[in-house]
């Protein structure tokens, strides 16, 4: 037995229609806390209504991912809103997970922003601002899911939302401790060998070399899996295993949000 545990998460729900981007099932059954797509950059309804009861059923913790309204690009493009609008479109996302969850006798537990939204929180600070301002004004109880040391986990810090750092260990990151873009070489991690040294490093001490050789202090307590990255639930077991091996258990962060707490920032 260990005393010792870390949550594992991944970005699911990315289905349209009869489409599916991932093997939600199979990722269900190693991770922890399920980053769940809101319609915007990919989701509907019916895939984000059956990705809950999936979770749910494996004990899996619920989460919003939202992202810019762009499916042709999978959010992974940047798109041009004013702060206004990404506040209402953070609040619609929100609400639209939420209703579903709430009708499913289920409850949200954390939040966290997807691909070129994600990107533009942890460097601009009004976009920080605003981002976390609406998660908080929605429900204050929801925890961030982010990077360290970016603009949105000082925001998360400075608007009292509970901040869980996040790692992911198949990304490169630049010595200011963001993730290299997509577009540079090296920027995505393949070798299963270097991913699993890479948990069983920042498990143990508590950092991360960059990509030009810089070591980043990175206090962690969860680590992504990306589910589109091909072979993505072997590459799960392979860091549920480097977990292990590391001498942690794998825990969701969040503890059961059931039908018995009171409706969100009741008596605020």
């Amino acid at each position: 037995m260990t005393d010792r545990f870390i949550d594992l998460n991944s970005d699911l729900g990315e289905g349209y229609g009869a489409w599916r981007m991932a093997d939600d099932p199979a990722m269900l059954e190693i991770v922890s806390s399920a980053n769940i797509a809101c319609g915007a950059h990919a989701g509907d309804p019916v895939v984000m209504a059956e990705t809950l009861a999936l979770a749910a059923a494996r004990g899996v913790s619920p989460g919003a991912h939202v992202g810019y309204p762009d499916r042709a690009g999978f959010g992974r493009r940047p798109v041009q809103m004013s702060l206004q609008e990404l506040e209402l479109h953070t609040l619609a996302q929100l609400g639209a997970l939420a209703a579903l969850a709430d009708a499913a006798g289920h409850r949200l537990t954390h939040a966290n922003f997807h691909g070129a939204l994600g990107n533009l929180s942890f460097a601009d600070a009004d976009v920080a601002r605003v981002l976390i301002g609406a998660i908080r004004q929605f429900d204050r109880d929801l925890a961030f899911v982010g990077l360290p040391h970016t603009e949105a986990a000082m925001q998360a810090e400075r608007q009292g939302l509970r901040l869980v750092g996040s790692f992911l260990a198949d990304r490169a990151y630049t010595p200011q401790a963001r993730l290299v873009a997509r577009g540079q070489p090296g920027a995505v991690i393949h070798d299963a060998s270097t991913v699993a040294a890479r948990i069983r490093r920042v498990l143990t001490e508590g950092t991360v070399q960059a990509i030009d050789g810089t070591v980043i202090a990175l206090p962690v307590e969860s680590i992504l899996i990306h589910s589109d990255t091909p072979g993505a639930p072997a590459l799960a077991a392979l860091i549920r295993d480097s977990v292990a091996a590391a001498g942690f258990g794998v825990r969701s962060f969040a503890p059961s949000r059931g039908s018995d707490i009171p409706p969100r920032n009741a008596g605020a």
